[in-house]
């Protein structure tokens, strides 16, 4: 965008002129090449090694969502940050979970973040959490160019819907395509193992405290089978990334919290190494 004027302090005239609620619609008109879908790469050989978020796991309770991931990112065959953030809020009442190339997903949640912010300043309102996750969807499409040349971004976006007074959970794949999923949901290279667990172990009278131990009961089935998903480091502190949104808002569990969680899973895998069984947490 063009620079203030010299010695003036004026804004350029495309922040004075009225225009659509979008941020994205306003970087597409006055800068487009700042829209990461819209970057020229250079032609390169084979798949380009760049580091990956791995697993993302949510769960509805009455009440409320839980949206967690572990902290481990990989390139290739080498763990390439142990204590990685996965889990961003979006809003006041919602929140994304990234998987697939990090660099790529953590700069598609900040726009993400300011397309939101954005909307409810123009507008006076929020946006309904329907609209968010079609938001989400629009900008995951607009990322395909670089998705087909392996660096795919795939988060996994939930919420507490204020209208409907219950937490939602939405999925996506590489071209944008948005699918709603009920009681739980995961993504990225452990989700198989993660959902498995949670396919057992999901009631749908969970309590907050359940749904919390649950994602961390899936994070840890996930690492188990999964070499690119981490699970909670107790020599290093490193433990699972874990939110709670529900009609208070965004909640990020403490370090403490989740350190409380991560142990007491441990304790109990001590006599059950596989974990619960389905009657229990």
């Amino acid at each position: 965008m063009e620079a203030n004027t010299p010695g003036t302090g004026r804004l350029p005239a495309a922040f004075l002129t009225p225009g659509s609620s979008s941020f994205m619609d306003f970087l597409s008109e006055h800068q487009p090449e700042l829209l990461p879908g819209r970057r020229t790469l250079p032609p390169v050989q084979g798949v380009i090694e760049a580091p990956h978020g791995t697993t993302i796991v949510a769960v509805t309770f009455p009440g409320g969502v839980v949206l967690a991931g572990d902290r481990r990112a990989t390139m290739g065959n080498v763990i390439a940050q142990r204590d990685i953030e996965k889990v961003f809020p979006a809003d006041e009442y919602s929140a994304v979970g990234i998987a697939g190339t990090a660099g790529l997903a953590v700069e598609m949640v900040k726009l993400f973040q300011l397309e939101l912010e954005h909307f409810e300043k123009v507008e006076g309102a929020q946006l309904s959490l329907e609209g968010k996750a079609n938001r989400l969807s629009t900008m995951i499409r607009s990322n395909l160019g670089m998705a087909m040349q392996g660096l795919a971004v795939v988060p996994l976006f939930a919420g507490y819907d204020v209208d409907r007074e219950k937490g939602r959970i939405f999925s996506y794949d590489v071209t944008g395509g948005r699918s709603e999923e009920h009681g739980f949901a995961a993504t990225g290279s452990g989700s198989i193992f993660a959902r498995g667990a949670m396919k057992k172990l999901f009631r749908e009278d969970l309590s907050e405290a359940e749904a919390t131990t649950l994602v961390v009961q899936a994070l840890y089935d996930a690492a188990d089978d999964d070499s690119a998903t981490g699970g909670p480091d107790v020599a290093r502190r490193i433990y699972p990334i874990v939110t709670v949104i529900t009609e208070d808002g965004y909640r990020r569990l403490t370090e403490d919290e989740s350190s409380d969680i991560a142990r007491s899973v441990l304790e109990r895998r001590l006599e059950q190494p596989d974990g619960p069984r389905a009657s229990l947490l």
